[in-house]
This record gives C-alpha cells, structure tokens and sequence, in this order.
C-alpha cells in the first residue's frame, strides 16, 4: 500500500519535472527563435529625438518655431519628479522594481481578462517595454511583437539606468495636438513650463497616453477628468502624495488652453511672415528640409522687431499712394451671388471667400449696391473686403466687385468719385452710411 502510494507521488513528480523541463526547453526555444534579428537596442544610448527648430530675433526673443513633430527635449535631471511620479503612477507603478517586464502585471492583466471573459483588456506593457516598442517595434498588437518587446526590454534595462529609460520615454510620447514628449505638451495644454505644473495638470497629462486622441480637454472634459482623477488616486496609493494633496487636485476644475484659461503659447509670438519663411526656405536648401524641421536649431536671425515693423509699414504706404496715384481700375476680387446678399446671409458668404485677410490697415466688409454712373452699366450687388466702419457702403461713379476698400474721408464732389485726401489721389473715394 505504501509502495503504491509513493509510485503514485514518484509518477506526479517525474510528470511534473518532465513538463516544467519541456515547458523551459519551449520557452527557450521561443525566445531563441524570435531574438535573432532584433533591432541593435544599444543604438538608444545615442538616440537624439527630432525636435523643434526655433527663430531668434537679433535681440533673443522667440520669433517663429517649426517642426513636423512638436518637441522639445528635456533632460531627465531637469524634469520635475511630480511629473515622473504621476507617469510612473499611471503606467508603471513597479517601474523601479522589475527589469523590464513585470510579471505579476502580466498575470494580473490576465485575470481580469479571463474574469471579464475577454471584456476588460487592460495593457500589461512596462514603459520600459513601451520605449521598445515606440522606437524598436511597430504597433501591431500580435504575441510576436509581444515577445521581442519582452526580450528588448529585458536587454534594455542592462544598456540604460532607469533614469535614462524615462528620459526617452517622456520625451517621445505622444500626447495629443501634435505635442511629442511632456515638456511640448504642458505648453499646448497649459501654456507652462514643467517647472511651472500644478499636480492636477501633470496627472491630467500623465492620464493622456492610453488613449491622446480620445481625452481631449473639451469634448471629451467629463473622461479625461475622470482619467486625471485615477491616476491622482494612485499617486496617493504610492506614496507620492498625500491624501490631502490628493483631494484638493481632485476638486480643482479641469483647466487647459483650449478651453479658454490660458493663453495659446502661440499668441506670445509675432505673426509668421515672410522673414522666417524665407529662413526657412534657404536652410531647408542648405541643410534639407527634414534636417530643418526635426534636427532641433536654434537660428539667430538680424531682424530687429521693431524696425521691420516700421519697414513695412513704411513700404505697404508707398505702394498704396503710388498705386493711387495711377490712377488704375483692377476691378473686383470676387463677386457674390445677389441672392445671397439678401437678410444677413452676406457675412457668412463674406467669411467663405479666399480673400487675404491679414494686411494690416486693411479688413472685410461688405459693398451691398453701388450708385449708376454716366457711361458704366447699372447698379450692382456686390461683397467687397475693405475697411469698414459700418455694414453698408455705397461707391460714387464705380461699379462694385469684391476688392479691398479703405476708408477714406469724403471732401470732394460725389461727380468726381475721386478722393480729396491729397490733389495727386486718383483713388475711388467711399461713402460710408
């Protein structure tokens, strides 16, 4: 009876030893055929993201910035720890603790699957595995892909400090609204500096990665809150924060750019013109266009301002009065249907014309009738741009199509349809009513 019992317990444990080594011998297997032809990890000790490329006036003020990608990298000395512990806190609690893959989030990942018989997917990758993943792999969710994430992650965190692996992780993710890496996104979302966050606006970036396009800070207000919450509950739950410090950031409104409560960064700087896009154009032949708009430069140009400011005003003032002064008819840049000139349906047909519209002095209006004048056919309903001081104008000895109209004072016979502003003006004049 004895003997039999231990013959069963011998046949249990051979069984067992033989299917962990048959188990183990698969693994290796697996793990030797997917590890050849991996991309060289150790190329991420160099790696250098594309950034963006800035203008400087001649003073060092920010004129202009281009990128296809915007970023702007930032040491991770230099990134507040607030920041990382939100990251960390949202995507892997046990970052400091595992070496590149953490198995127990695996096995927790898929229990929930099996207890919600396949509802609740929730990701089990480590941001060490989502650093292979955005640089090495593609994002094809396949047990293939899976695996080679493993192996480099495993390989990864031999080449590089925890420290370093975050750095790359929190200047390559993208965050929503073309922002690349934390440092564009809390100026796109927050107008700051990473310096500069409160805790609720760095969870509130540390909840975009699982899904940036799905959490905007407007249409989406009500699930991205809810998101920024969770990770402000699981700061606290780590240690990073107190309970206290958890509740107040949880009652604070959800603020952001594009909801009106802060200013664009954009809006701090002077309006594109043709002096950097010329920059741009000579080094994007010197040096390439995709060196310019990723290799992150930093140009110092000669334009001064104010100065140009002046320039151009000065210029656009000569090219008006000589302009006048010839005395030419160019007639209209477009003409509206007279249908739609009825009620107020004119300004939305005036918004939809491709017209200029950012030549300073000059703005839209809308010519609704022009006055008949001796030897030109009748009266027309027309849509002008122009500088309007009031809805309606009415030409004197002109036929209307849509063109740039200046308000001009009126001191001169209407039979003239001259302006009286200097006797070398051959412009048409306009009555404003």
């Amino acid at each position: 009876m004895i003997r039999a019992i231990l013959n069963f317990f011998g046949f249990l444990f051979a069984w067992a030893t033989n299917g962990l080594v048959l188990l183990a011998l698969s693994v290796g297997a697996v793990l030797w055929i997917y590890a050849r032809d991996l991309p060289n990890h150790t190329q991420l000790a160099q790696y250098a993201p594309p950034t963006i490329s800035r203008i400087y006036s001649a003073e060092g003020r920010l004129m202009d910035e281009f990128a296809h990608e915007r970023r702007l990298f930032v040491p991770a000395a230099e990134i507040p720890d607030l920041v990382k512990q939100a990251f960390i806190s949202a995507e892997d609690k046990n970052f400091y603790l595992h070496k590149g893959y953490d198995v127990r989030g695996m096995a927790a990942a898929f229990v929930d699957a099996v207890r919600s018989r396949g509802e609740t997917l929730r990701g089990a990758s480590t941001i060490t595995q989502q650093v292979m993943k955005n640089f090495l792999l593609s994002g094809d969710r396949t047990a293939e892909r899976k695996i080679k994430e493993i192996i480099l992650a495993a390989r990864i965190e031999q080449t590089l400090t925890k420290e370093q692996i975050l750095e790359l992780y929190l200047n390559e993710i993208f965050l929503g609204q073309n922002s690349y890496g934390v440092a564009a996104a809390a100026q796109t979302y927050f107008s700051k500096a990473l310096t500069e966050l409160d805790l609720e606006e760095a969870a509130f970036l540390a909840a975009l990665p699982q899904a940036p396009s799905n959490y905007h800070p407007v249409r989406a207000k009500e699930r991205v809150t809810e998101r920024r919450n969770f990770v402000l509950r699981q700061m606290q739950e780590n240690g990073y924060i107190t309970a206290a410090a958890r509740d107040a950031a949880i009652a604070a409104p959800l603020r952001s750019v594009q909801n009106g409560d802060f200013p664009a960064f954009r809006e701090g700087l002077p309006p594109r013109g043709y002096f950097t896009d010329e920059i741009r154009r000579q080094l994007s032949e010197r040096y390439s266009e995709e060196e310019f708009f990723t290799g992150g430069l930093a140009i110092r140009a000669t334009l001064d301002p104010v100065l140009q400011e002046a320039a151009e005003r000065a210029f656009r003032k000569g090219l008006e009065e000589y302009d006048r002064r010839r005395g030419r008819w160019r007639g209209g840049l477009a003409q509206l249907p007279s249908e739609m000139l009825e009620g107020e349906s004119w300004r939305a047909a005036l918004a939809d014309l491709r017209v200029p519209r950012d030549i300073d002095g000059w703005q839209v209006a809308a010519v609704s009738r022009s006055m008949r004048s001796p030897g030109r056919g009748g009266s027309t309903r027309t849509a002008a741009p122009g500088r309007s001081r009031r809805r309606r104008a009415i030409s004197c000895g002109w036929a209307t199509w849509c063109m740039w109209l200046r308000c001009l004072p009126r001191t001169a016979a209407c039979a003239t349809g001259r302006c009286a502003r200097s006797p070398s003006c051959r412009a048409p004049f306009w009555r404003w009513t």
